[in-house]
């Protein structure tokens, strides 16, 4: 067997046994069988293999397209930073798999908790970040403080007679159309909140307060609309012309 053949059937493997399930790629044509591989591979290289979560690196492609979408449309976006609280103690005492099972869970408890057009990320080790698009800012706590109830009351089920309750600290900050920011500033931000969740004692929400912008709608509407030719045309007649100026001289008026 070639070192091609060998790659061909490692990756033939990945892409249809993943999530413990059996799925049949198409083999009409070699052409439709190598593009469905393919797309077969790039999902699996935006998933988190042990949660079939979103990964960190699909995650950072998501809040750069969410912040994009905030400063055209002027919608806010909630972003959510979660953290298992004591996980290193969970691993300690129950091993390794139970730790699995409880970041499966909680990751199954979130996703059953959000929105289709929200995005649920494993961040990295115990901690998860949800990308909430259009989501008012006078609900963000309510929807952080709602998973964080159904968290802590779900019970996780590690053995035959044995389970487990664990419960999140979450740090919630929004993105704005008027805040200047980027990705990594927004991540920070939330981070930042996550942080004062976990010092105040954990099992908590932490949210930074989000600004209100004194521009109206409709100014907004007028700085983010083009201006019709009409305008320009007239601001070209207005530099043409020569302004009015008179001098003193000019004011006066001359009598015989």
């Amino acid at each position: 067997m070639f070192l091609r053949d060998l790659r061909l059937a490692t990756a033939h493997n990945l892409v249809t046994r993943t999530g413990g399930g059996e799925i049949r790629l198409p083999t009409d044509t070699p052409t439709h069988y190598l593009q469905a591989l393919i797309d077969g591979l790039c999902e699996l290289s935006l998933r988190d293999p042990l949660t079939g979560l979103a990964n960190r690196r699909h995650f950072r492609s998501v809040i750069e397209r969410e912040m994009d979408r905030v400063a055209r449309s002027g919608e806010t976006a909630l972003l959510l930073m979660l953290d298992i609280d004591h996980f290193k103690q969970i691993n300690d005492t129950h091993g390794h798999i139970a730790g699995d099972m409880v970041l499966q869970s909680v990751a199954q408890t979130l996703s059953e908790g959000i929105r289709p057009m929200d995005t649920l990320s494993r961040y990295g080790g115990e901690e998860f970040a949800i990308v909430l698009p259009v989501c008012p800012a006078h609900q963000g706590h309510a929807v952080a403080e709602r998973l964080r109830q159904t968290i802590e009351s779900t019970p996780i089920r590690i053995s035959s007679g044995q389970t487990l309750h664990v419960t999140v600290s979450i740090g919630g900050v929004y993105a704005q159309q008027w805040i200047r920011s980027t990705t990594q500033l927004w991540t920070e931000r939330a981070d930042r909140q996550l942080y004062l969740a976990k010092s105040a004692g954990r099992n908590c929400v932490f949210m930074e307060d989000p600004p209100d912008s004194t521009v109206s709608a409709e100014e907004k509407s007028l700085l983010f609309s083009p201006l019709p030719a009409a305008a320009f045309e007239e601001n070209d007649s207005e530099h043409n012309t020569a302004p009015d100026v008179y001098t003193d001289a000019q004011r006066q008026v001359i009598t015989p």
